[in-house]
């Protein structure tokens, strides 16, 4: 896809990579940018920095999404990319035991990170297998397609977050829609937390909002499933699925490494 004259939406845009999305998309001329956050403050400041259409959104909240698409349509017409790019983290608050989340910590992340993205594509769907057009950017992370050390919730949801994508390519192929799921390690933004370089997913390095927003546009232009922004991914996946038990135990010696950092 090419980027110029389109319609886009982008959930999360108030700050991270979903501001760094926002305004490298505006770079490439865009017709229509639709931003959205459940800050207020944040989602204000950003919409009038980039001439953008500002829409308060809790992703969560099926409703708060069907009134983000009528209020783009209403805006600038039909929804060419939809950037469903939300995402929180979760601890797991006792780091000897991968089951110590709670209930709640479960369903908030399994609604932001899974339910999201179907509610989007819910929204979405009828109008673009009727234009026979249509692209859905999903944000979900690294641990979608490998793991993420020290939060069960976040790698959980996330590697759900893969499955639905690749339904939703699989399914709608034939109807003119392209999907890509955007995958990186770390990024420098609030949710890498306390820890930066020390973090176990900075072992490739901390990329900014910007870096992420450059790749993203090659891999639209590319229409690529899978976008890495951290291109040694693709090698661990390889690893992964060549031998899972040694992946397993390469995981476990980087997680006791972070641990003793």
């Amino acid at each position: 896809m090419q980027l110029k004259g389109k319609t886009v939406v982008v959930t999360g845009a108030g700050s991270g990579i979903g501001r760094g999305l926002a305004s490298r998309f505006r770079q490439e001329g865009v017709r229509g940018l639709i931003v959205a956050d459940m800050n207020a403050e944040r989602i204000a400041a950003v919409a009038a920095e980039l001439g953008a259409l500002g829409v308060v959104c809790d992703v969560s909240r099926e409703d708060d999404i069907r009134r983000l698409v009528a209020a783009a349509d209403a805006h600038s017409g039909p929804i060419d990319l939809f950037c469903s790019n939300a995402g929180i983290i979760r601890a797991d608050p006792d780091p000897e035991n991968a089951a110590s989340a709670s209930n709640e910590a479960f369903d908030l992340c399994w609604r932001i990170h899974v339910m999201a993205h179907v509610y989007a594509a819910r929204a979405l769907l009828p109008g673009m297998i009727a234009r026979k057009s249509g692209y859905l950017l999903n944000t979900v992370s690294a641990a979608g397609v490998l793991s993420q050390i020290g939060s069960a919730t976040y790698s959980t949801t996330k590697h759900a977050a893969i499955g639905f994508a690749e339904s939703l390519a699989i399914t709608h192929k034939d109807h003119g829609i392209r999907v890509s799921v955007l995958c990186p390690q770390a990024v420098r933004t609030g949710m890498l937390g306390d820890l930066g370089e020390r973090s176990a997913a900075a072992v490739d390095g901390i990329l900014t909002p910007e870096q992420v927003a450059e790749c993203v546009v090659q891999g639209l232009a590319e229409e690529r499933f899978l976008i890495l922004p951290h291109p040694r991914v693709a090698e661990y996946m390889q690893r992964k699925s060549s031998d899972y038990d040694r992946w397993l135990a390469g995981m476990a010696r980087l997680r006791a490494k972070s641990r003793s950092a």
